[in-house]
């Protein structure tokens, strides 16, 4: 038997809050909520501003810079990412090899992505660009000032190395690595990384200037495959050569046999291989 409680057992109201379409009752207030809105905390200019150095903000920084990353390059064409010193001179050997590179890759309809930066990267902005093609610079904030190089036609800086590397691994068909230093060796160990853990789908890695490379070559042939830190396959991960032709031929196979494997459905960038558990 249901009862209908009387006056006296009915319940007491109690203090009610809304903080968006949440409803708050009983408790203690928070002193925070008196008197004001969420707009009104929104555009009210006064108070700490420490948040907004904090982790929770830096997240959003990072997703915002994905957002922008993937929204200027998702409708790119076919590209080639070349990576390279930034102390290249523009009358070096390297820097005409460059552009050459560029310049060939745009003729083969790939647009080509550099850092942005001078030296290696703007020559191969440059090759690309006066060929006709589309040339692409993912800057990096630098404690040091570094624009755009004037070749870049299409750029956009990040704050984040990892953000930008996702770049450039995500829209290219293949990287081209000419001399560089430490960051184009990261670079280069990170695509390698990649393709030997399968965590992209294989794509060519190709080092240009075999007089520059082979010392390094060398030491991964006689050192690390014997202390077996990797196998002597992974050795074919990567393809060394000094003409700018077989670059090109190289990538152009690659592409060829990953659209066979898609039974002709094509790729313009490089899919991401991620397990069920990791959807």
């Amino acid at each position: 038997m249901t009862t209908t409680p009387g006056p006296a057992d009915a319940r007491k109201p109690r203090p009610t809050r809304h903080r968006g379409p949440v409803m708050l009752r009983g408790g203690e207030p928070d002193p925070r909520d008196a008197g004001t809105t969420t707009d009104q905390r929104l555009l009210d200019r006064r108070g700490p501003t420490d948040w907004v150095h904090t982790d929770p903000w830096r997240v959003l920084r990072i997703q915002s810079e994905f957002v922008e990353g993937f929204g200027l390059l998702a409708e790119m064409p076919r590209a080639v990412s070349v990576f390279g010193s930034a102390r290249t001179p523009r009358d070096h050997d390297h820097y005409a090899a460059g552009v050459e590179i560029g310049a060939a890759l745009a003729r083969a309809g790939y647009a080509v992505i550099t850092g942005g930066g001078p030296g290696a990267m703007e020559a191969a902005n440059r090759g690309a660009s006066e060929a006709g093609g589309m040339s692409v610079g993912l800057g990096i904030e630098l404690p040091f000032e570094q624009e755009l190089n004037e070749w870049v036609d299409v750029g956009i800086a990040f704050r984040y190395f990892f953000v930008r590397k996702t770049m450039f691994v995500k829209y290219a068909q293949a990287f081209v690595i000419l001399p560089g230093g430490f960051g184009t060796l990261d670079e280069l160990f990170e695509a390698l990384t990649l393709v030997q853990t399968r965590k992209v789908t294989r794509f060519p890695v190709v080092l240009f200037g075999s007089a520059y490379w082979s010392g390094l070559v060398e030491w991964i042939r006689s050192t690390m495959v014997p202390a077996a830190t990797i196998k002597e396959s992974d050795l074919d991960l990567f393809t060394v050569t000094d003409d700018v032709a077989e670059v090109v031929r190289i990538i152009q196979e690659a592409e060829a046999a990953r659209e066979a494997g898609d039974n002709g459905g094509g790729m313009r960038g490089l899919r991401l291989d991620v397990a069920p558990s990791d959807a």
